[in-house]
């Protein structure tokens, strides 16, 4: 029997569920021993502080793992060394590294995309910055309206339009402002006393400016888990540019042509077992807005009556609720059964 390990966090969960009861706790740890047994698969659950690397143990292996939305991401830079490691060492990650690395860190999320080698899914202009003075050097160069995009965030808590280059400064020293009050000072002493010193920028929380589309009145959050489709509808809040957050969801099956399309053929590109994804559409043009393949909200699967599936050259509605659990193990069952890596 094929042996998979999955690794969780310092409370003891696994990855992500809306629906997780006590709340917050992450995926049923039974459910999915259950479930890759069903599938003749040894599962083994072990601690992030577990990880032994002095021995050759985990090369070769699979390893499950989520992410963390811990208060400025400490915790998921603790998991980002780990697994990196975990991958230095041979483990075959699932999802792969990179994916981690973009996860709640846009900047990173932009990179990854330009380097898929694909332009239609990078058919949003966008540039990232490290500091302010880095956004002053190229502000002229930006077509306005701009959207504003904080390196981390959900639910569009730090995203923001910028209708000319003094408001896209303002909110852009709002957020990037990094203070240390000791080290400032220690640091503009330094400017004073030594002739041709540049000091340290007051603003390096990085960010990433975005090209504005216009006259979008929703998106759609798509699930993907192996072949079932999961999509919800969300408007834009009134006097909003912004889906994302709104709370003005529908579950519909009333879909632009190409949708549905437009996603597999993305989550084809990634080679991912589950992928979530925002996708806008203006009338003529799809975009990718953006996407996580771990640690996720699961909302969408939690609570839709139905998904979609493609079947016989088209895509088809079938009825019914799922489960997270359930979903999530043979996802990964079919990736590993296709050979991915």
């Amino acid at each position: 029997m094929e042996k998979i390990i999955l690794l969780t966090d310092y409370k003891g969960y696994f990855s992500s569920k809306w629906s997780a009861i006590p709340y917050r706790s992450g995926m049923d740890k039974e459910l999915i021993t259950k479930y890759f047994a069903e599938n003749n698969f040894v599962s083994e659950f072990k601690s992030f502080v577990d990880i032994d690397f002095n021995n050759e143990y985990y090369k070769g292996k699979y390893i499950l793992y989520s992410s963390s939305e811990d208060n400025e991401l400490y915790y998921k830079s603790y998991i980002e060394d780990v697994c990196y490691g975990l991958e230095l060492a041979g483990a075959r990650l699932i999802p792969p590294f990179k994916f981690l690395k973009a996860h709640h860190n846009k900047v990173f999320m932009e990179i990854l995309r330009s380097t898929m080698g694909d332009s239609t899914f990078n058919n949003i202009k966008a540039s990232f910055y490290g500091t302010i003075e880095e956004l002053k050097k190229k502000i002229d160069s930006l077509n306005y309206p701009v959207v504003f995009k904080g390196a981390s965030g959900a639910t569009s808590t730090t995203v923001y339009l910028a209708k000319n280059k003094k408001e896209l400064l303002r909110i852009a020293r709002n957020y990037s402002r990094t203070i240390n009050v000791g080290y400032d000072v220690h640091d503009i002493i330094r400017w004073i006393r030594r002739r041709g010193y540049i000091r340290e920028s007051f603003h390096r929380r990085k960010f990433v400016v975005q090209e504005f589309i216009p006259n979008l009145d929703r998106d759609w959050k798509i699930l993907i888990f192996g072949e079932k489709y999961y999509v919800l509808e969300r408007r834009v809040r009134k006097n909003d540019f912004r889906a994302s957050g709104s709370g003005i969801l529908n579950y519909t099956e009333c879909l632009p042509d190409g949708l549905l399309d437009y996603a597999s053929d993305f989550y084809k590109v990634c080679k991912l077992p589950f992928l979530a994804i925002d996708l806008a559409y203006n009338g003529s043009e799809f975009f990718l807005i953006e996407f996580q393949a771990l640690h996720f909200g699961t909302h969408t699967l939690d609570t839709s009556p139905f998904y979609f599936v493609h079947s016989e050259s088209k895509w088809k509605k079938i009825k019914g609720n799922s489960i997270l659990e359930e979903e999530y193990v043979n996802s990964i069952v079919k990736f590993v059964q296709k050979n991915f890596y």
